[in-house]
């Protein structure tokens, strides 16, 4: 579903991805794990055809990155840390502006069905700007998900959120993931997203520093292996140094 080969992706003279290399099968939910400053959600904007590779493949459900950004973005969701939605609009109304973009037939049902996916069916006349941080973020992923994507993208969807409402976000993931979307979330949240992704990949100084599968790495061990990976990068960077410091002695 998602291949992604060397990429490279540069500000000016600062590179922030170094020959990334990543891959997801359908059905997966990958949580991207690292400290700030690795290159996650700068990774997830490329993804998103937000931002545009330096250098490297991008392919996703068998598009190519940039040059087939449009038919890209009609098989995505993306929800990021703005919920991106109009707080003087109803729940329903939001949805409805969304799913007229995508042109999408028996608009009126997929409203209905979306609403009850997030839980707020019965808020659907209300109006957003009343809504909660954690509802405006479910009413997000809604309007993430109401054209029926091949791929969504989460950025830190826990970001401001209390137990109660990361606890019914947690509630909406496992339902739009038991529907066999995939998924990529970066978070850095590792005992929330231990109980809720199928694969857990860290990023640490522009690469995926490791890769390890939920059979393998379970809850209790996430923040183990999380650690020998970031601090493995840490050490090999080290040891570089040290060798290029003896070659010029």
């Amino acid at each position: 579903m998602i291949t992604v080969r060397k990429l490279i992706k540069r500000f000016g003279p600062k590179t922030i991805l170094r020959g990334l290399d990543f891959s997801v099968e359908p059905g997966e939910f990958v949580a991207l794990l690292g400290p700030n400053g690795a290159g996650k959600t700068t990774f997830l904007r490329v993804l998103a055809s937000l931002s545009t590779p330096t250098l490297g493949q991008v392919e996703i459900s068998g598009y190519q990155l940039p040059g087939q950004a449009a038919a890209v973005r009609r098989r995505l969701g993306v929800v990021l840390h703005q919920p991106l939605l109009y707080g003087d609009l109803t729940a329903e109304e939001n949805l409805k502006f969304y799913g007229r973009m995508y042109a999408l037939p028996d608009l009126e049902a997929r409203i209905v069905e979306t609403l009850e996916l997030v839980g707020l069916a019965t808020r659907r006349r209300d109006l957003v700007r009343t809504f909660s941080r954690g509802m405006q973020q479910r009413l997000s992923i809604g309007r993430a998900v109401i054209h029926g994507p091949d791929v969504i993208l989460f950025d830190e969807p826990y970001t401001g959120l209390d137990q109660d409402a990361s606890a019914m976000l947690d509630d909406v993931l496992r339902k739009v993931a038991a529907q066999g979307k995939t998924i990529v979330m970066t978070s850095h949240d590792l005992m929330r997203i231990a109980d809720l992704a199928s694969r857990f990949d860290v990023i640490s100084r522009g690469v995926i520093a490791a890769s390890a599968t939920r059979t393998n790495v379970g809850p209790d061990n996430l923040l183990a292996f999380y650690r020998e990976a970031v601090n493995g990068g840490d050490r090999g960077k080290e040891e570089k140094t040290e060798r290029v410091k003896e070659a010029g002695r």
